[in-house]
């Protein structure tokens, strides 16, 4: 179990509920300072997202501030140069895409990440059943691999996905790429119960929560929301404030804050 498991077990069995915010390294203004106040605001991890050109999950804030953080000539050791002088009393979850990880090569990237301080890693185009190589490298390290649980997925496969996750397991929330949601659909608590038999992992919602209401309702059944577009919206609008004003307000709505 790596520090991140090890801090969302905590907060779980103390009877509260996570707080993970998304932002997009290289973005500019995803700064060190940045990530010590969304720290400050209340968050339990930080997943971080190394920018890239073809980012599969994400809808249009995300690739937005993927593209700017390209054009800005952000690459992957700028963001986890940034991780490093953060120097967070929370955990870290790097989100990136196979090729950024195999460009580097996977001992290389991992190394990296580790020496940065980062404590997990969310690789949403690596599915369960290509990734043990992957796994195991991430294991070797005391590196937490997330794996992602969508809707409509099979028992099989998400007893697969149980099994073989580590740090928690990412509840993709509504179907399509990432994006706040003006209503949440229902599909997320029925994946939420079919996966609380095959695995002890702390169950983590993400992908359309966007106010601090839908991050109640979706911790009501679940143990944390992961909340990215919604964040990163104020801050490609450049409300650096606003963007930690909601940082606050959506841990405030959730148990535990």
């Amino acid at each position: 179990m790596g520090a991140l498991e090890e801090s969302l077990r905590r907060r779980r069995e103390g009877g509260g509920k996570a707080f993970v915010p998304y932002v997009t390294g290289g973005f500019p203004g995803v700064d060190a300072a940045l990530l010590r106040a969304i720290a400050e605001a209340g968050a339990d991890a930080i997943e971080v997202g190394v920018p890239h050109s073809d980012p599969v999950m994400d809808g249009g804030v995300i690739q937005e501030a993927s593209s700017a953080a390209l054009a800005a000539g952000a690459r992957p050791a700028d963001v986890l140069d940034t991780i490093r002088e953060s120097a967070l009393p929370i955990p870290v979850a790097v989100m990136t895409y196979v090729n950024p990880v195999l460009r580097r090569g996977i001992d290389g990237f991992l190394d990296d990440a580790v020496s940065a301080g980062v404590s997990g890693m969310i690789v949403p185009d690596l599915p369960v059943d290509e990734a043990g190589i992957f796994d195991a490298a991430c294991a070797a390290r005391g590196l937490d691999a997330v794996l992602l649980a969508a809707p409509g997925a099979g028992a099989d496969r998400l007893a697969a996905i149980g099994a073989a996750a580590h740090g928690f397991v990412y509840c993709v929330a509504s179907y399509g790429v990432t994006g706040a949601r003006e209503e949440l659909g229902t599909t997320a608590r029925g994946l939420v119960d079919a996966l609380r038999p095959v695995t002890d992992l702390p169950l983590l919602v993400g992908v359309g929560i966007g106010t601090p209401e839908q991050a109640a309702e979706s911790a009501a059944y679940s143990d944390g929301v992961i909340v990215g577009s919604a964040l990163m919206a104020l801050l490609v609008a450049g409300d650096r404030g606003g963007m930690l004003e909601l940082a606050r307000a959506l841990r405030a709505s959730i148990p535990g804050g």
